[in-house]
């Protein structure tokens, strides 16, 4: 349990401080102007680069993570063990999903690299980039959903942060319902952005738990009762 707990501790912030670098560089967004997209992949490619290769960490993190709350949840009688299956075919989607969109950025930056201004290529590039993420969104969401329910099926979380789980990927399903929409710049995008925090607080709070549970109780008793 305490494994899982950290795998969780360590996808949650080593996707903080993917967004904390690439946010804190004045990232463009979707829909914004390919010149100032194009600007901005000429001036930060460090800054990219290690928003980038901290996909080669979230992968392992992720699948470790999802993994091993199946054998939590196979251990505890499985109940809730679809759920967690079905979670962790989501999360492979996810990285299948989000290897393709780190690669696209690649692309996008080392076009920006060969040229004095953006061509048609370098804007298809970054809109295959943003048709990726959009395609992310409802894995991520999928993930959240399948993860979240199944540790409140085995009694592994509260009811709260279940809620929270199915809530905000309910969210980032919904946005990744209109993916040409997005990777066009379209402002629904923020339709599903506001789902990743609760999303993530119902499927990764419970790791802090997990980590270290009470003293007097043992791992494969930790259990959250009817009673909340």
């Amino acid at each position: 349990m305490r494994g899982v707990g950290a795998m969780a501790i360590a996808l949650a912030a080593s996707i903080a401080i993917q967004n904390a670098v690439f946010v804190g560089v004045g990232a463009p967004g979707y829909g914004d102007p390919i010149e100032e997209v194009f600007a901005f992949h000429t001036q930060n490619r460090v800054a990219v680069a290690i928003a980038v290769g901290h996909e080669a960490l979230n992968l392992p993190l992720l699948l470790g993570f999802l993994t091993g709350l199946h054998g939590l949840v196979a251990r505890r009688g499985g109940a809730g063990a679809d759920w967690s299956r079905f979670a962790v075919a989501a999360g492979a989607t996810l990285s299948a999903v989000w290897a393709l969109y780190a690669v696209l950025w690649i692309g996008v930056v080392l076009s920006a690299g060969e040229l004095a201004a953006p061509s048609p290529a370098f804007e298809l590039a970054w809109q295959l980039h943003a048709a990726a993420f959009a395609l992310a969104l409802p894995a991520l969401g999928t993930t959240f959903i399948g993860a979240a329910v199944a540790a409140r099926t085995s009694r592994l979380t509260p009811p709260w942060q279940h809620l929270l789980g199915v809530v905000g990927g309910g969210l980032l399903i919904t946005a990744g319902a209109a993916p040409l929409a997005i990777a066009d710049g379209s402002a629904f995008l923020f339709v599903g952005l506001p789902g990743s925090p609760p999303g993530s607080c119902g499927c990764w709070r419970p790791a802090y738990d997990w980590c270290a549970p009470p003293a007097d109780r043992p791992d494969h008793a930790w259990t959250y009762g009817d009673e909340e």
